[in-house]
C-alpha cells in the first residue's frame, strides 16, 4: 500500500529561492499526494512561479492570501493553517510543513517515511538542517539535535498532528515548532531528528544587527513558551563557549529578562508550561549529574 503524505509550504516573496524547493519535490521518489503552497500576499514573483508549476503538476496548489496583513510570526503560522484548511486531500497518513528556502535530495521523503513505519511512536520527524555559509558551503548547523525538529522541515503522523490539535499554535515572537514538539511529547509521541537526511537552508541569516535582533526576540519567545529562568541561563551559558555566540547569547538572555521584568503574558496554556518546565528540571538534573549533551540541556 502506497504511504500518503501531505505538504504545506508559507511562502512570502520567496522568488529567489522557491523554485528551487519545488523542484525538489517534483524530484522526490515518493511525491506528496497534495502540496498547498500559500504565497501570503506575496509582491514579487513567488505567485507567478508558483502558478507556473501548478499548472503542469497536479499534486501542487497554490493558495493565494490578497488582504492587507500585518508581518510577523503569526502571520506564518496563520498561512500554514490556512493551506492546511484548503488541502482536499482527506486520506492521508502524515502532513509536512516545508519551509520555502530548502532543498532536500530526491529520496528524502522515502527514506523519513521508513523511520516513521520503523517505529509506530515516532510522531514528529524531519532531517537535520544544513546552512550555506558565506563561501556557498553547506555545514551542519550547531544547534542540531536529534530531539529537535526544524521547524523548515516537520513531519507529523496524522495521529499525532491531530492529537496537538491539527494546526500550528501561533507565537507572538516565534517558536512554533517548539510548541508542535513539546506538544506532541506531552500526547506521548517521539520527536526525532534525523542526521542522515540533510536538508539544506539557503537564506544566509544576514547583518549582526539582524541577528543580535533575532536573539533578542527567540528570549522572548524562550519566556513565551515557560522556559525556567535556570534553564535559560544555563543553556546560554553553554552556547556562549562558542565565541561566536557570546553576544547573541546576551542578546538572547536581554530578551527573555525583558519578558519576565514585565510580566508578559504567555499565550501558551500552563498545562503546557508546567510539562515544559518538567522536561527542562530533568535536563538540568542530567547535567548535573553528567548527562550527556541530548540528554541535558538543549540548544535550540
Amino acid at each position: 500500500m502506497t504511504v500518503s503524505y501531505v505538504l504545506v509550504t508559507a511562502a512570502y516573496n520567496e522568488e529567489r529561492f522557491i523554485e528551487n524547493t519545488i523542484q525538489s519535490v517534483i524530484a522526490q521518489e515518493c511525491r506528496p499526494a497534495e502540496w498547498n503552497i500559500v504565497s501570503d500576499g506575496s509582491t514579487d514573483g513567488t505567485t507567478a512561479i508558483v502558478e507556473r508549476y501548478a499548472a503542469r503538476h497536479d499534486f501542487i496548489h497554490l493558495v493565494n492570501v490578497t488582504d492587507v496583513h500585518p508581518r510577523n510570526f503569526a502571520a506564518q503560522v496563520n498561512a500554514i493553517n490556512l493551506g492546511i484548511r484548503n488541502l482536499k486531500t482527506k486520506d492521508f497518513e502524515y502532513f509536512g510543513n516545508l519551509d520555502a528556502d530548502i532543498t532536500i535530495p530526491p529520496r528524502y521523503f522515502s527514506l523519513l517515511l521508513k523511520k516513521f513505519a520503523d517505529n509506530p511512536r515516532l510522531g514528529l520527524g524531519g532531517g537535520a538542517i544544513y546552512e550555506k555559509s558565506l563561501s556557498g558551503e553547506f555545514k551542519s548547523r550547531k544547534r542540531n539535535s536529534i530531539k529537535s525538529v526544524a521547524h523548515a522541515c516537520q513531519l507529523f503522523r496524522r495521529e499525532c498532528f491531530e492529537a496537538i490539535g491539527g494546526r500550528y499554535f501561533p507565537m507572538p515572537y516565534g517558536a512554533p515548532d517548539v510548541y508542535a514538539e513539546v506538544a506532541s511529547r506531552m500526547n506521548s509521541w517521539e520527536v526525532t531528528s534525523f542526521a542522515d537526511l540533510p536538508v539544506h537552508h539557503h537564506r544566509f541569516t544576514g547583518s549582526a544587527d539582524h541577528y543580535l535582533h533575532n536573539c533578542f526576540r527567540q528570549g522572548k519567545a524562550d519566556y513565551s513558551l515557560g522556559t525556567l529562568p535556570v534553564f535559560e541561563l544555563i543553556r546560554l551559558m553553554r552556547r556562549s563557549v562558542d565565541k561566536p555566540y557570546v553576544i547573541g547569547s546576551i542578546a538572547r538572555l536581554a530578551g527573555f529578562g525583558h519578558s519576565y521584568w514585565i510580566r508578559e503574558t504567555r499565550p501558551v496554556p500552563s498545562a503546557f508550561v508546567q510539562y515544559i518546565r518538567k522536561e527542562q528540571t530533568r535536563r538540568i538534573a542530567a547535567l548535573l549529574w553528567g548527562g550527556s549533551r541530548e540528554t541535558a540541556v538543549a540548544q535550540h
